[in-house]
């Protein structure tokens, strides 16, 4: 088994490197202190005393510890109010185990400058995760399981089964520490490891084996499916101030719709129900439709989905007689007075007004529906939602639109389009220029 260790691991560690290895006592982790101290791979040992089984748990730490410093390794311990963790966060005790001894050991790792946190997972746990993931439902990356590395993790011991690293044990004689609470089947993964997967074995003689045949090859197609998705979403999605865009023909009809939407929208917090909706809904488009994630919203908009961020709430500004520049979430702009005559600005981004016409203070705040304002050239007022669906705003930017406003009148449509009763004219002795950095 050693022999195999080195072998399958040698890309994992890099020499010279000390790394810290997450110890509980059992079989597992004992068997991976063992191959790694064979290896001559340099180590520090973490443990969690979790609280939770008495003096039991005190004797895995005593057990751990002792095997560390007859080494001479350094030990890092935790003890853990895991009951009272969990209570506070309102989640089961596993996850606040879970939460517990990743963040410990993240923390080590991190302080002591070491180069990975060691997992003693084996191929029965990837199996087990695997499962898993498909009772809580779960699309192709839920067969991946856990990988060898992940960021600071490493999983040196995925190629062994609990079998062969239970015969190693036993072969040369080495202890370990035994979690009775694992024989209960309160847990859903102890009870799918007693009682679930050996039934599931039991069906084929080399059904073990043809399951982790089959999971590789459907890890397999999953890469290849990413390979195609980064090619979609480079051929289809195009990005532009803050937002992406996809052409429902781009999607419309597409094989594996609802994938590719996934892929595309997960990171931004949607889920795999949500885009399966999206697919759905985009063979009648209703525009002004919207699906919402945790910051970020998708819009059916005319021709296209739209993705953005969603809108921060805007608390209006007031503006007084001499105020230099102010800041909104777009940009920041300057104020700056101007005798007339002057070339005027015609960039719809900046504003030129004549400061005789406006009434202090000014305020800056989100349009709202039922806002009108009379548009530059024109000589009747307007719907801002008519002006903006004329210019065809986008609906994702729609809701961050702001307005000046002047004793109660919208003089003008930030970024857009001043309104005409406030231009500068021949007679305009004052001009208040609003600037965009």
């Amino acid at each position: 088994m050693l022999d195999v260790f080195q072998t399958q691991t040698q890309s994992l560690f890099t020499p010279g490197s000390t790394y810290l290895l997450a110890c509980s006592g059992g079989m597992d982790s004992m068997c991976l202190a063992t191959l790694l101290s064979q290896s001559g791979i340099a180590i520090e040992v973490a443990h969690v005393n979790f609280q939770l089984r008495g003096s039991e748990s005190d004797g895995d730490s005593d057990f751990v510890r002792h095997w560390a410093e007859s080494r001479q390794l350094p030990f890092h311990l935790h003890l853990a109010d895991t009951e009272t963790h969990a209570e506070d966060k309102g989640i089961s005790i596993q996850m606040a185990a879970r939460e517990i001894r990743y963040g410990f050991f993240e923390e080590v790792r991190a302080s002591r400058g070491l180069a990975g946190i060691l997992l003693a997972h084996h191929q029965d746990d990837q199996l087990e995760t695997i499962f898993l993931n498909l009772l809580r439902g779960t699309g192709i990356e839920g067969v991946y399981g856990m990988a060898e590395r992940k960021g600071w993790l490493i999983r040196p011991m995925l190629a062994f089964s609990r079998g062969e690293i239970h015969a190693y044990m036993e072969e040369n004689g080495l202890p370990w520490r035994e979690d009775h609470s694992n024989a209960k089947t309160d847990y859903k993964r102890n009870k799918l490891r007693i009682d679930g997967l050996p039934a599931i074995y039991a069906l084929e003689p080399d059904a073990r084996k043809n399951l982790l045949t089959s999971f590789e090859r459907l890890k397999d197609t999953g890469r290849a499916f990413q390979g195609l998705f980064e090619d979609w979403k480079k051929e289809n999605i195009r990005e532009a101030d803050g937002c992406q865009m996809l052409p429902y023909s781009a999607i419309l009809n597409q094989p594996g719709a609802a994938s590719l939407l996934y892929f595309w929208l997960r990171p931004y917090g949607f889920n795999s129900d949500q885009a399966q909706s999206v697919s759905e809904a985009i063979s009648q488009p209703r525009t002004g439709s919207v699906f919402k994630s945790p910051g970020f919203l998708l819009h059916f908009d005319r021709n296209e989905l739209l993705l953005a961020p969603e809108p921060k709430p805007f608390d209006p500004l007031a503006l007084e007689i001499g105020d230099a520049k102010f800041t909104l979430p777009e940009a920041e702009y300057q104020i700056i007075c101007l005798p007339s005559p002057v070339e005027l600005d015609r960039n719809p981004i900046h504003a030129q007004l004549d400061a005789t016409r406006l009434a202090f203070p000014l305020e800056i705040r989100t349009w709202q529906e039922g806002d009108r304002f009379v548009p530059l050239g024109m000589d009747s007022s307007k719907k801002v939602s008519d002006f903006l669906i004329d210019i065809k705003m986008p609906l994702a930017k729609k809701q961050s639109v702001k307005v000046l406003v002047s004793g109660g009148e919208i003089a003008w449509l930030v970024g857009l389009r001043i309104a005409d009763w406030a231009k500068c004219t021949p007679a305009t002795q004052r001009i208040l220029y609003f600037k965009r950095r």
